[in-house]
């Protein structure tokens, strides 16, 4: 069984759908932001249980989504440890082992392209796959000139490690320009442009002569990338100011949606799970209607029905969640019941800090807003 490709145009990324057929439990590879929508279709459409995200490297090219669809489907996501991606979850090192079902894939440490670059092996009846990322191309590979990239370190990952795999192993890469969508490891160590045949002298000659151009969106994606794709809003004379946003009315601080609960002027709908509110703490006054609730994240058959209730004709309704992702899916549907709806951004804990600790970095406690437990 080969995994499921998807292809972002934008930054010509390949994200990989694997899952086991009898649990129908999943794992992505290299998600992407933009792509969210049609990720999630996807996992539907195979009636997938989506378990793991997992990154190949900090990309320099495109956002992640992993924070998002972790919001989305309860997922946890999984880094490469050199690569200080602190918000994950799981921090991999060589040979660890990510299990979906009965199926896994293990990590291989393939440094050069970045420091902490990895690609992933997995076998699947009998055939041998590897994930490559950026570290191999087709009749290509990563650059190294940029985010502690290393020749010397991509020869020895190419040559030592990816290249000692099964001749007859599929290769995934991370990106392909050309409309290719997979080769071997025996076509590549045979015939690849840069690396086949080539002694380290000549490999790191021709990736100093490269002379390609800096990544258009390298100082938005690496910090974005660090953090697992969470955002980072900005404050000041934009606070109490509405943002744009695509399918709702906008996006809104939590100091605005308090200021509109407090006028009368908007409904404050809480889409957490009952346990977040529960363990967590909720705001006093707010109408609690899950979004989607656990075990499994499944979606609440009554989220409609309670919406409509909740919200007098003429009223604005703000949406809550945790970081404020789920709360924009609800915004969503509530733009499509007719209601006038908002995001509130940053959610009630806001995004994790280094230690993976939440509540310390935005969200509505830390603006010191209304709140009770229990």
């Amino acid at each position: 069984m080969n995994p499921i490709q998807l292809f972002d145009p934008a930054s010509s990324t390949y994200t990989y759908l694997l899952f086991d057929t009898d649990s129908r439990e999943a794992l992505i590879i290299d998600p992407v932001d933009e792509q969210l929508g049609r990720d999630l279709g996807v996992l539907r459409e195979y009636g997938l249980q989506l378990m793991l995200v997992v990154e190949t490297h900090a990309h320099a090219d495109h956002v992640t989504s992993a924070s998002l669809l972790v919001e989305h489907t309860g997922a946890r996501t999984a880094a490469p440890e050199a690569c200080g991606i602190r918000t994950a979850a799981i921090q991999l090192q060589d040979g660890a082992e990510l299990r979906f079902g009965r199926q896994h894939i293990r990590a291989l440490h393939t440094p050069g392209h970045t420091a902490g670059s990895m690609s992933y092996v997995w076998e699947s009846e009998g055939q041998h796959h590897v994930f490559t990322g950026d570290t191999l191309l087709i009749n290509g590979c990563g650059r190294t000139d940029f985010q502690s990239g290393s020749a010397d370190a991509l020869y020895n990952s190419l040559t030592q490690v990816l290249f000692a795999l099964p001749d007859d192993t599929v290769v995934w890469p991370g990106h392909d320009y050309q409309g290719r969508s997979h080769s071997t490891i025996g076509a590549e160590k045979a015939g690849n442009a840069r690396v086949a045949g080539k002694s380290l002298a000549e490999f790191k000659a021709i990736m100093d002569n490269l002379n390609l151009p800096r990544p258009r969106r390298i100082d938005e994606a690496v910090p974005a990338n660090l953090q697992s794709g969470l955002r980072h809003d900005a404050d000041g004379a934009a606070l109490m100011a509405v943002r744009p946003a695509e399918g709702y009315a906008g996006n809104i601080t939590p100091q605005l949606a308090w200021s509109w609960v407090q006028a009368g002027e908007a409904v404050l709908v809480d889409v957490r799970s009952d346990a977040e509110r529960e363990w967590v703490g909720f705001v006093p006054g707010s109408v609690a209607l899950a979004w989607k609730q656990w075990p499994g994240m499944v979606a609440n058959p009554d989220f409609d029905a309670g919406l409509r209730a909740a919200v007098a004709t003429g009223q604005k309704t703000v949406l809550l969640c945790r970081s404020g992702v789920r709360s924009i899916a609800a915004a969503r549907r509530a733009t499509e019941l007719g209601l006038e709806a908002y995001n509130i951004l940053e959610g009630f804990e806001g995004d994790p800090d280094e230690l993976a600790h939440r509540g310390r970095k935005g969200g509505w406690r830390y603006h010191g807003l209304p709140w009770r437990q229990g």
